[in-house]
């Protein structure tokens, strides 16, 4: 049908190649060593990029919203004021070089609770011992708000896809996900009404395989910006730590010319 051929030069519009897609790191050390305007626009974009994925950590290592938040911010200040301008990209992932960040993060802020619970320090009073012990989940906690943002970010991806393609892929995965128990006629009459055309059930069942489709392709566009080096061994190695290979097998497969 046609539109399946509209649907593949859409993916092939987007440039959808794993080696073409580069690393955040360069944004770190512009963020960093920049001119004062590249300064500014990456610690933005980086900020915006990955803050989700922070505060969805600290929020559920502190169960506290308000903690939470000003971890938060104490977070966005460290790194604004370059904190963090020692990152080294020869240490790997991006997701790892953060989860060292929020880990120096959290065991300072428990240092700090440590010490209001008990008497003041004097001088030659010794640290209190390093509470790593104290963060048994991090690893855990950290790959699950990063997994998170990922999903969150192809979503969103996704509703851009359908805003510049106008295939409504977003709202049938969107309507799949929000009720999956709508069988394809009533989903085509949800969508019939909220995008005032007339849809078939057997529109609705298409439409959705090649939403899915979409959204494994830009996940795995997610995942491959996260990594220093995106080659096909790093990409699926990241996409089984996270969870998701079997989600997005199809598609990696068809990109390495194996679908």
């Amino acid at each position: 049908m046609a539109d399946s051929g509209g649907a593949s030069m859409g993916m092939d519009s987007q440039d959808l190649h794993l080696s073409r897609i580069t690393t955040e790191w360069n944004i770190v050390f512009q963020a960093h060593c920049g001119s004062p305007e590249q300064v500014t626009e990456a610690q933005t974009i980086l900020m915006m990029r990955y803050a989700g994925a922070v505060h969805r950590y600290l929020l559920a290592a502190v169960r506290d919203p308000d903690t939470a938040a000003d971890l938060g911010q104490e977070f966005a200040v460290r790194f604004l004021r370059g904190d963090f301008h020692g990152a080294d990209p020869s240490r790997g992932r991006f997701r790892d070089f953060l989860k060292r960040c929020v880990r120096n993060l959290m065991i300072d802020h428990q240092r700090r609770q440590a010490r209001s619970r008990s008497r003041p320090f004097a001088d030659g009073d010794p640290e209190p011992a390093d509470p790593d012990t104290g963060l048994p989940d991090l690893d855990v906690q950290f790959l699950a708000s990063w997994r998170k943002e990922l999903i969150v970010r192809t979503w969103a991806a996704l509703a851009r896809y359908q805003q510049e393609t106008k295939r409504p892929y977003h709202d049938v995965l969107r309507l799949r996900t929000d009720q999956p128990d709508l069988h394809s006629p009533e989903m085509a009459v949800q969508l019939s009404a909220q995008l005032g055309v007339p849809l078939s059930a057997g529109w609705v069942r298409q439409a959705l395989h090649r939403a899915r489709d979409m959204f494994a392709s830009l996940l795995i566009d997610e995942v491959t910006s996260s990594l220093k080096e995106a080659t096909p061994e790093t990409v699926e190695q990241e996409l089984i730590d996270l969870g998701l290979i079997e989600y997005c097998r199809a598609a990696l497969d068809k990109r390495l010319g194996k679908g």
